[in-house]
């Protein structure tokens, strides 16, 4: 299987437990995100129990969809970049949400983000969130690439 077919996070951190988007954690988000160019894309179907209110995502289920999405972004902008077969273990430096709208939670959300700089072992990461064709949410972050030693190293 390949980027098109399985996702990132189960083609590369299949034991994962991060709640966004790690595939081992049945209780989390469990994001699915695909390579498509310099994009990475994923379609994301919220539940009842992911809203603040009737009808509407919880804002932090919102961040937390862009933080994990944009994390894998970088992650496999730079395993391309450096050649690599596997990503890097990547976390958030920092990161921006605007909630533009009230994102409807009865339609899947679709996030679409990019690397918009890179330098060594930092990439700024520009992220989408769209619902029913409506930008729904935007978000800026930094993201690091981290060395042995760091709580993170090969969490995947």
């Amino acid at each position: 299987m390949d980027e098109q077919t399985q996702s990132l996070q189960d083609r590369y951190a299949p034991h994962n437990r991060c709640f966004g988007c790690g595939p081992a954690n049945e209780k989390g988000l469990r994001i699915k995100s695909f390579a498509q160019g310099d994009e990475v894309v994923c379609e994301w179907t919220p539940e009842p129990h992911h809203e603040a209110f009737t009808g509407m995502l919880n804002g932090g289920i919102c961040g937390a969809l862009l933080d994990c999405h944009s994390n894998w972004t970088a992650a496999r902008h730079f395993m391309v970049a450096d050649g690599l077969e596997q990503p890097p273990c990547t976390v958030t430096a920092e990161f921006h949400v605007k909630l533009r709208r009230p994102t409807p939670s009865d339609a899947p959300v679709h996030l679409s983000a990019r690397v918009v700089e890179s330098t060594g072992t930092r990439a700024v990461v520009e992220a989408t969130m769209m619902s029913g064709g409506e930008l729904t949410a935007t978000c800026r972050g930094t993201f690091v690439s981290v060395a042995e030693g760091h709580p993170a190293y090969h969490r995947w």
